[in-house]
């Protein structure tokens, strides 16, 4: 459905791969009235993410071939604004980030307070170790993030958040399709709108680590990491 003379519009966008076991429970969990529109696009899943994303009613798009984490955003976002989309929140459907928060994640959008907010596990103290968050990955952040904060010039408690919602201007002002494929864009994104001054906010959230959430291994986090610091550290240097 197009959004008629609504002065806001907001498009849940879901980016699946592999997401039957998950998918069901997510959207579950969205609270009435967080989206005028849930958007899945699937990316190339070898499993039912498809069939099960069509049984509980959810707009679907699907991608021919698996492009990465990063393609699939490009896509989610392309779809969304395709739609009318004034606000586009990015919630991931392998349960790990908690639905419920989308409300408190739109928000500061809503209120004209933010054009970018993101979910932060670590906001107010906390420790996101309790949800099952495991060792590597929180030192790993919490080092990451402080270096890249110095680089940056900011004082978030986390940059490493998957749970995110931007406005329209934002994600069409953005270069969008010269950014990563892969889990680099979360970072490129960020930067991106850092760097043309848009108001970001971070929205505290409840941490939730199950066996089904999807987490990609050490080697690649190590890769993606170094990528992260290494765009944050060319932004510095850029004008």
């Amino acid at each position: 459905m197009m959004p008629t003379s609504r002065t806001s519009y907001t498009v849940v966008v879901l980016p699946a791969y592999q997401a039957e076991r998950t998918l069901s429970a997510t959207v579950a969990e969205l609270p009435p009235g967080a989206a005028d529109h849930i958007l899945l696009v699937d990316d190339a899943s070898r499993d039912a993410t498809v069939a099960v994303a069509r049984s509980l009613g959810l707009d679907v798009r699907t991608r021919t071939r698996n492009g990465g984490y990063g393609a699939n955003q490009k896509t989610c976002y392309q779809e969304a604004l395709r739609l009318g989309a004034t606000v586009v929140v990015l919630l991931h459907p392998d349960y790990q980030y908690d639905p419920k928060s989308v409300p408190t994640l739109v928000a500061p959008i809503l209120a004209g307070q933010a054009d970018m907010t993101f979910g932060s596990r670590f906001a107010s103290g906390a420790d996101p170790r309790l949800g099952g968050m495991p060792n590597y990955r929180y030192f790993g952040n919490r080092l990451t993030t402080f270096v890249e904060n110095r680089l940056l010039g900011t004082n978030f408690s986390e940059m490493h958040s998957g749970m995110r919602a931007y406005t329209r201007q934002v994600l069409e002002t953005l270069p969008l399709e010269a950014y990563s494929d892969d889990f680099l864009f979360d970072t490129q994104l960020l930067v991106g709108a850092h760097k043309r001054g848009f108001r970001i906010r971070e929205v505290a959230i409840p941490t939730r680590y199950t066996p089904e959430s999807s987490s990609i291994g050490i080697r690649r986090s190590v890769t993606y990491v170094v990528l992260s610091v290494r765009e944050c550290w060319l932004a510095r240097r850029s004008p």
